[in-house]
């Protein structure tokens, strides 16, 4: 019996279509060095490892409230609870709710953002083949600005994030939730995406077919692993579905 036909192709954000320009730890020593804090490669080193440590340690980012401004407010506690943290670690400074806004809201612009270079022309191939395509990312509602900025907002037919959809990956809620805006069963869905465990270990515990994107060859696995979006039109996936 021939595989089910692939229908939609969802995939992650920060890390898969784009990602910071340089590191977190940059650009927050971009913002943090008027308010005093070294601008040296120690202090850079220090906050991109406290930014992972902190990452690691936060609860999903998932609220309990419905109006949108409600929503935007906690996204916003909760990344302060995060930069405060780093800095904590790192070294607390005069001024930190000053620099916090800009920054926050910085992220929430195209400046401190980067697409992958094949990027766009692989989600032009994919939407000219007749994919749906969706996002899933545990990122806030400061997507819609940023997907805007960067010019690929008009691409995909659903975007998930976890605030809105009251999971966070890798739980199997957010995806179920992409799949409900769709009408479509998992096994009808590629998802792709950076993280092992998130992305891959998600999709694939509620039912969807999965590729790993690592470019930095450094993934052990034996699911599908690519080192770049450029080659997801070739899967053989994807083909068969279209074979007919």
């Amino acid at each position: 019996m021939a595989p089910s036909p692939i229908k939609a192709i969802f995939f992650d954000a920060v890390g898969t279509l784009f990602d910071v320009k340089g590191s977190v730890g940059e650009v927050y020593l971009t913002y943090a060095k008027k308010y005093g804090v070294p601008q040296t490669e120690e202090t850079i080193t220090a906050l991109n490892k406290r930014f992972k440590e902190t990452m690691k340690d936060m609860p999903a980012p998932i609220f309990s409230v419905e109006r949108p401004e409600k929503l935007k407010q906690c996204e916003r506690l909760w990344w302060f609870d995060v930069v405060h943290a780093v800095f904590y670690r790192v070294g607390m400074f005069e001024g930190f709710d000053d620099f916090f806004d800009e920054v926050f809201d910085a992220f929430g612009q195209a400046t401190h953002w980067e697409l992958f270079p094949e990027t766009i022309e692989v989600l032009t191939l994919l939407k000219e083949q007749g994919f749906e395509l969706g996002i899933i990312t545990n990122f806030d509602s400061r997507f819609f600005e940023v997907s805007r900025a960067l010019a690929i907002h008009q691409f995909f037919d659903s975007v998930t994030i976890s605030s809105l959809a009251g999971a966070a990956k890798p739980a199997s809620k957010i995806f179920s939730y992409a799949l409900e805006q769709h009408m479509l069963e998992p096994h009808e869905v590629l998802h792709v995406g950076d993280h092992p465990i998130e992305d891959v270990e998600g999709a694939q515990k509620a039912g969807l077919h999965t590729v790993l994107i690592d470019r930095s060859g450094s993934a052990s696995s034996e699911e599908d692993i690519l080192s770049t979006l450029a080659l997801i039109p070739q899967l053989s996936l994807l083909q068969s579905s279209h074979s007919s």
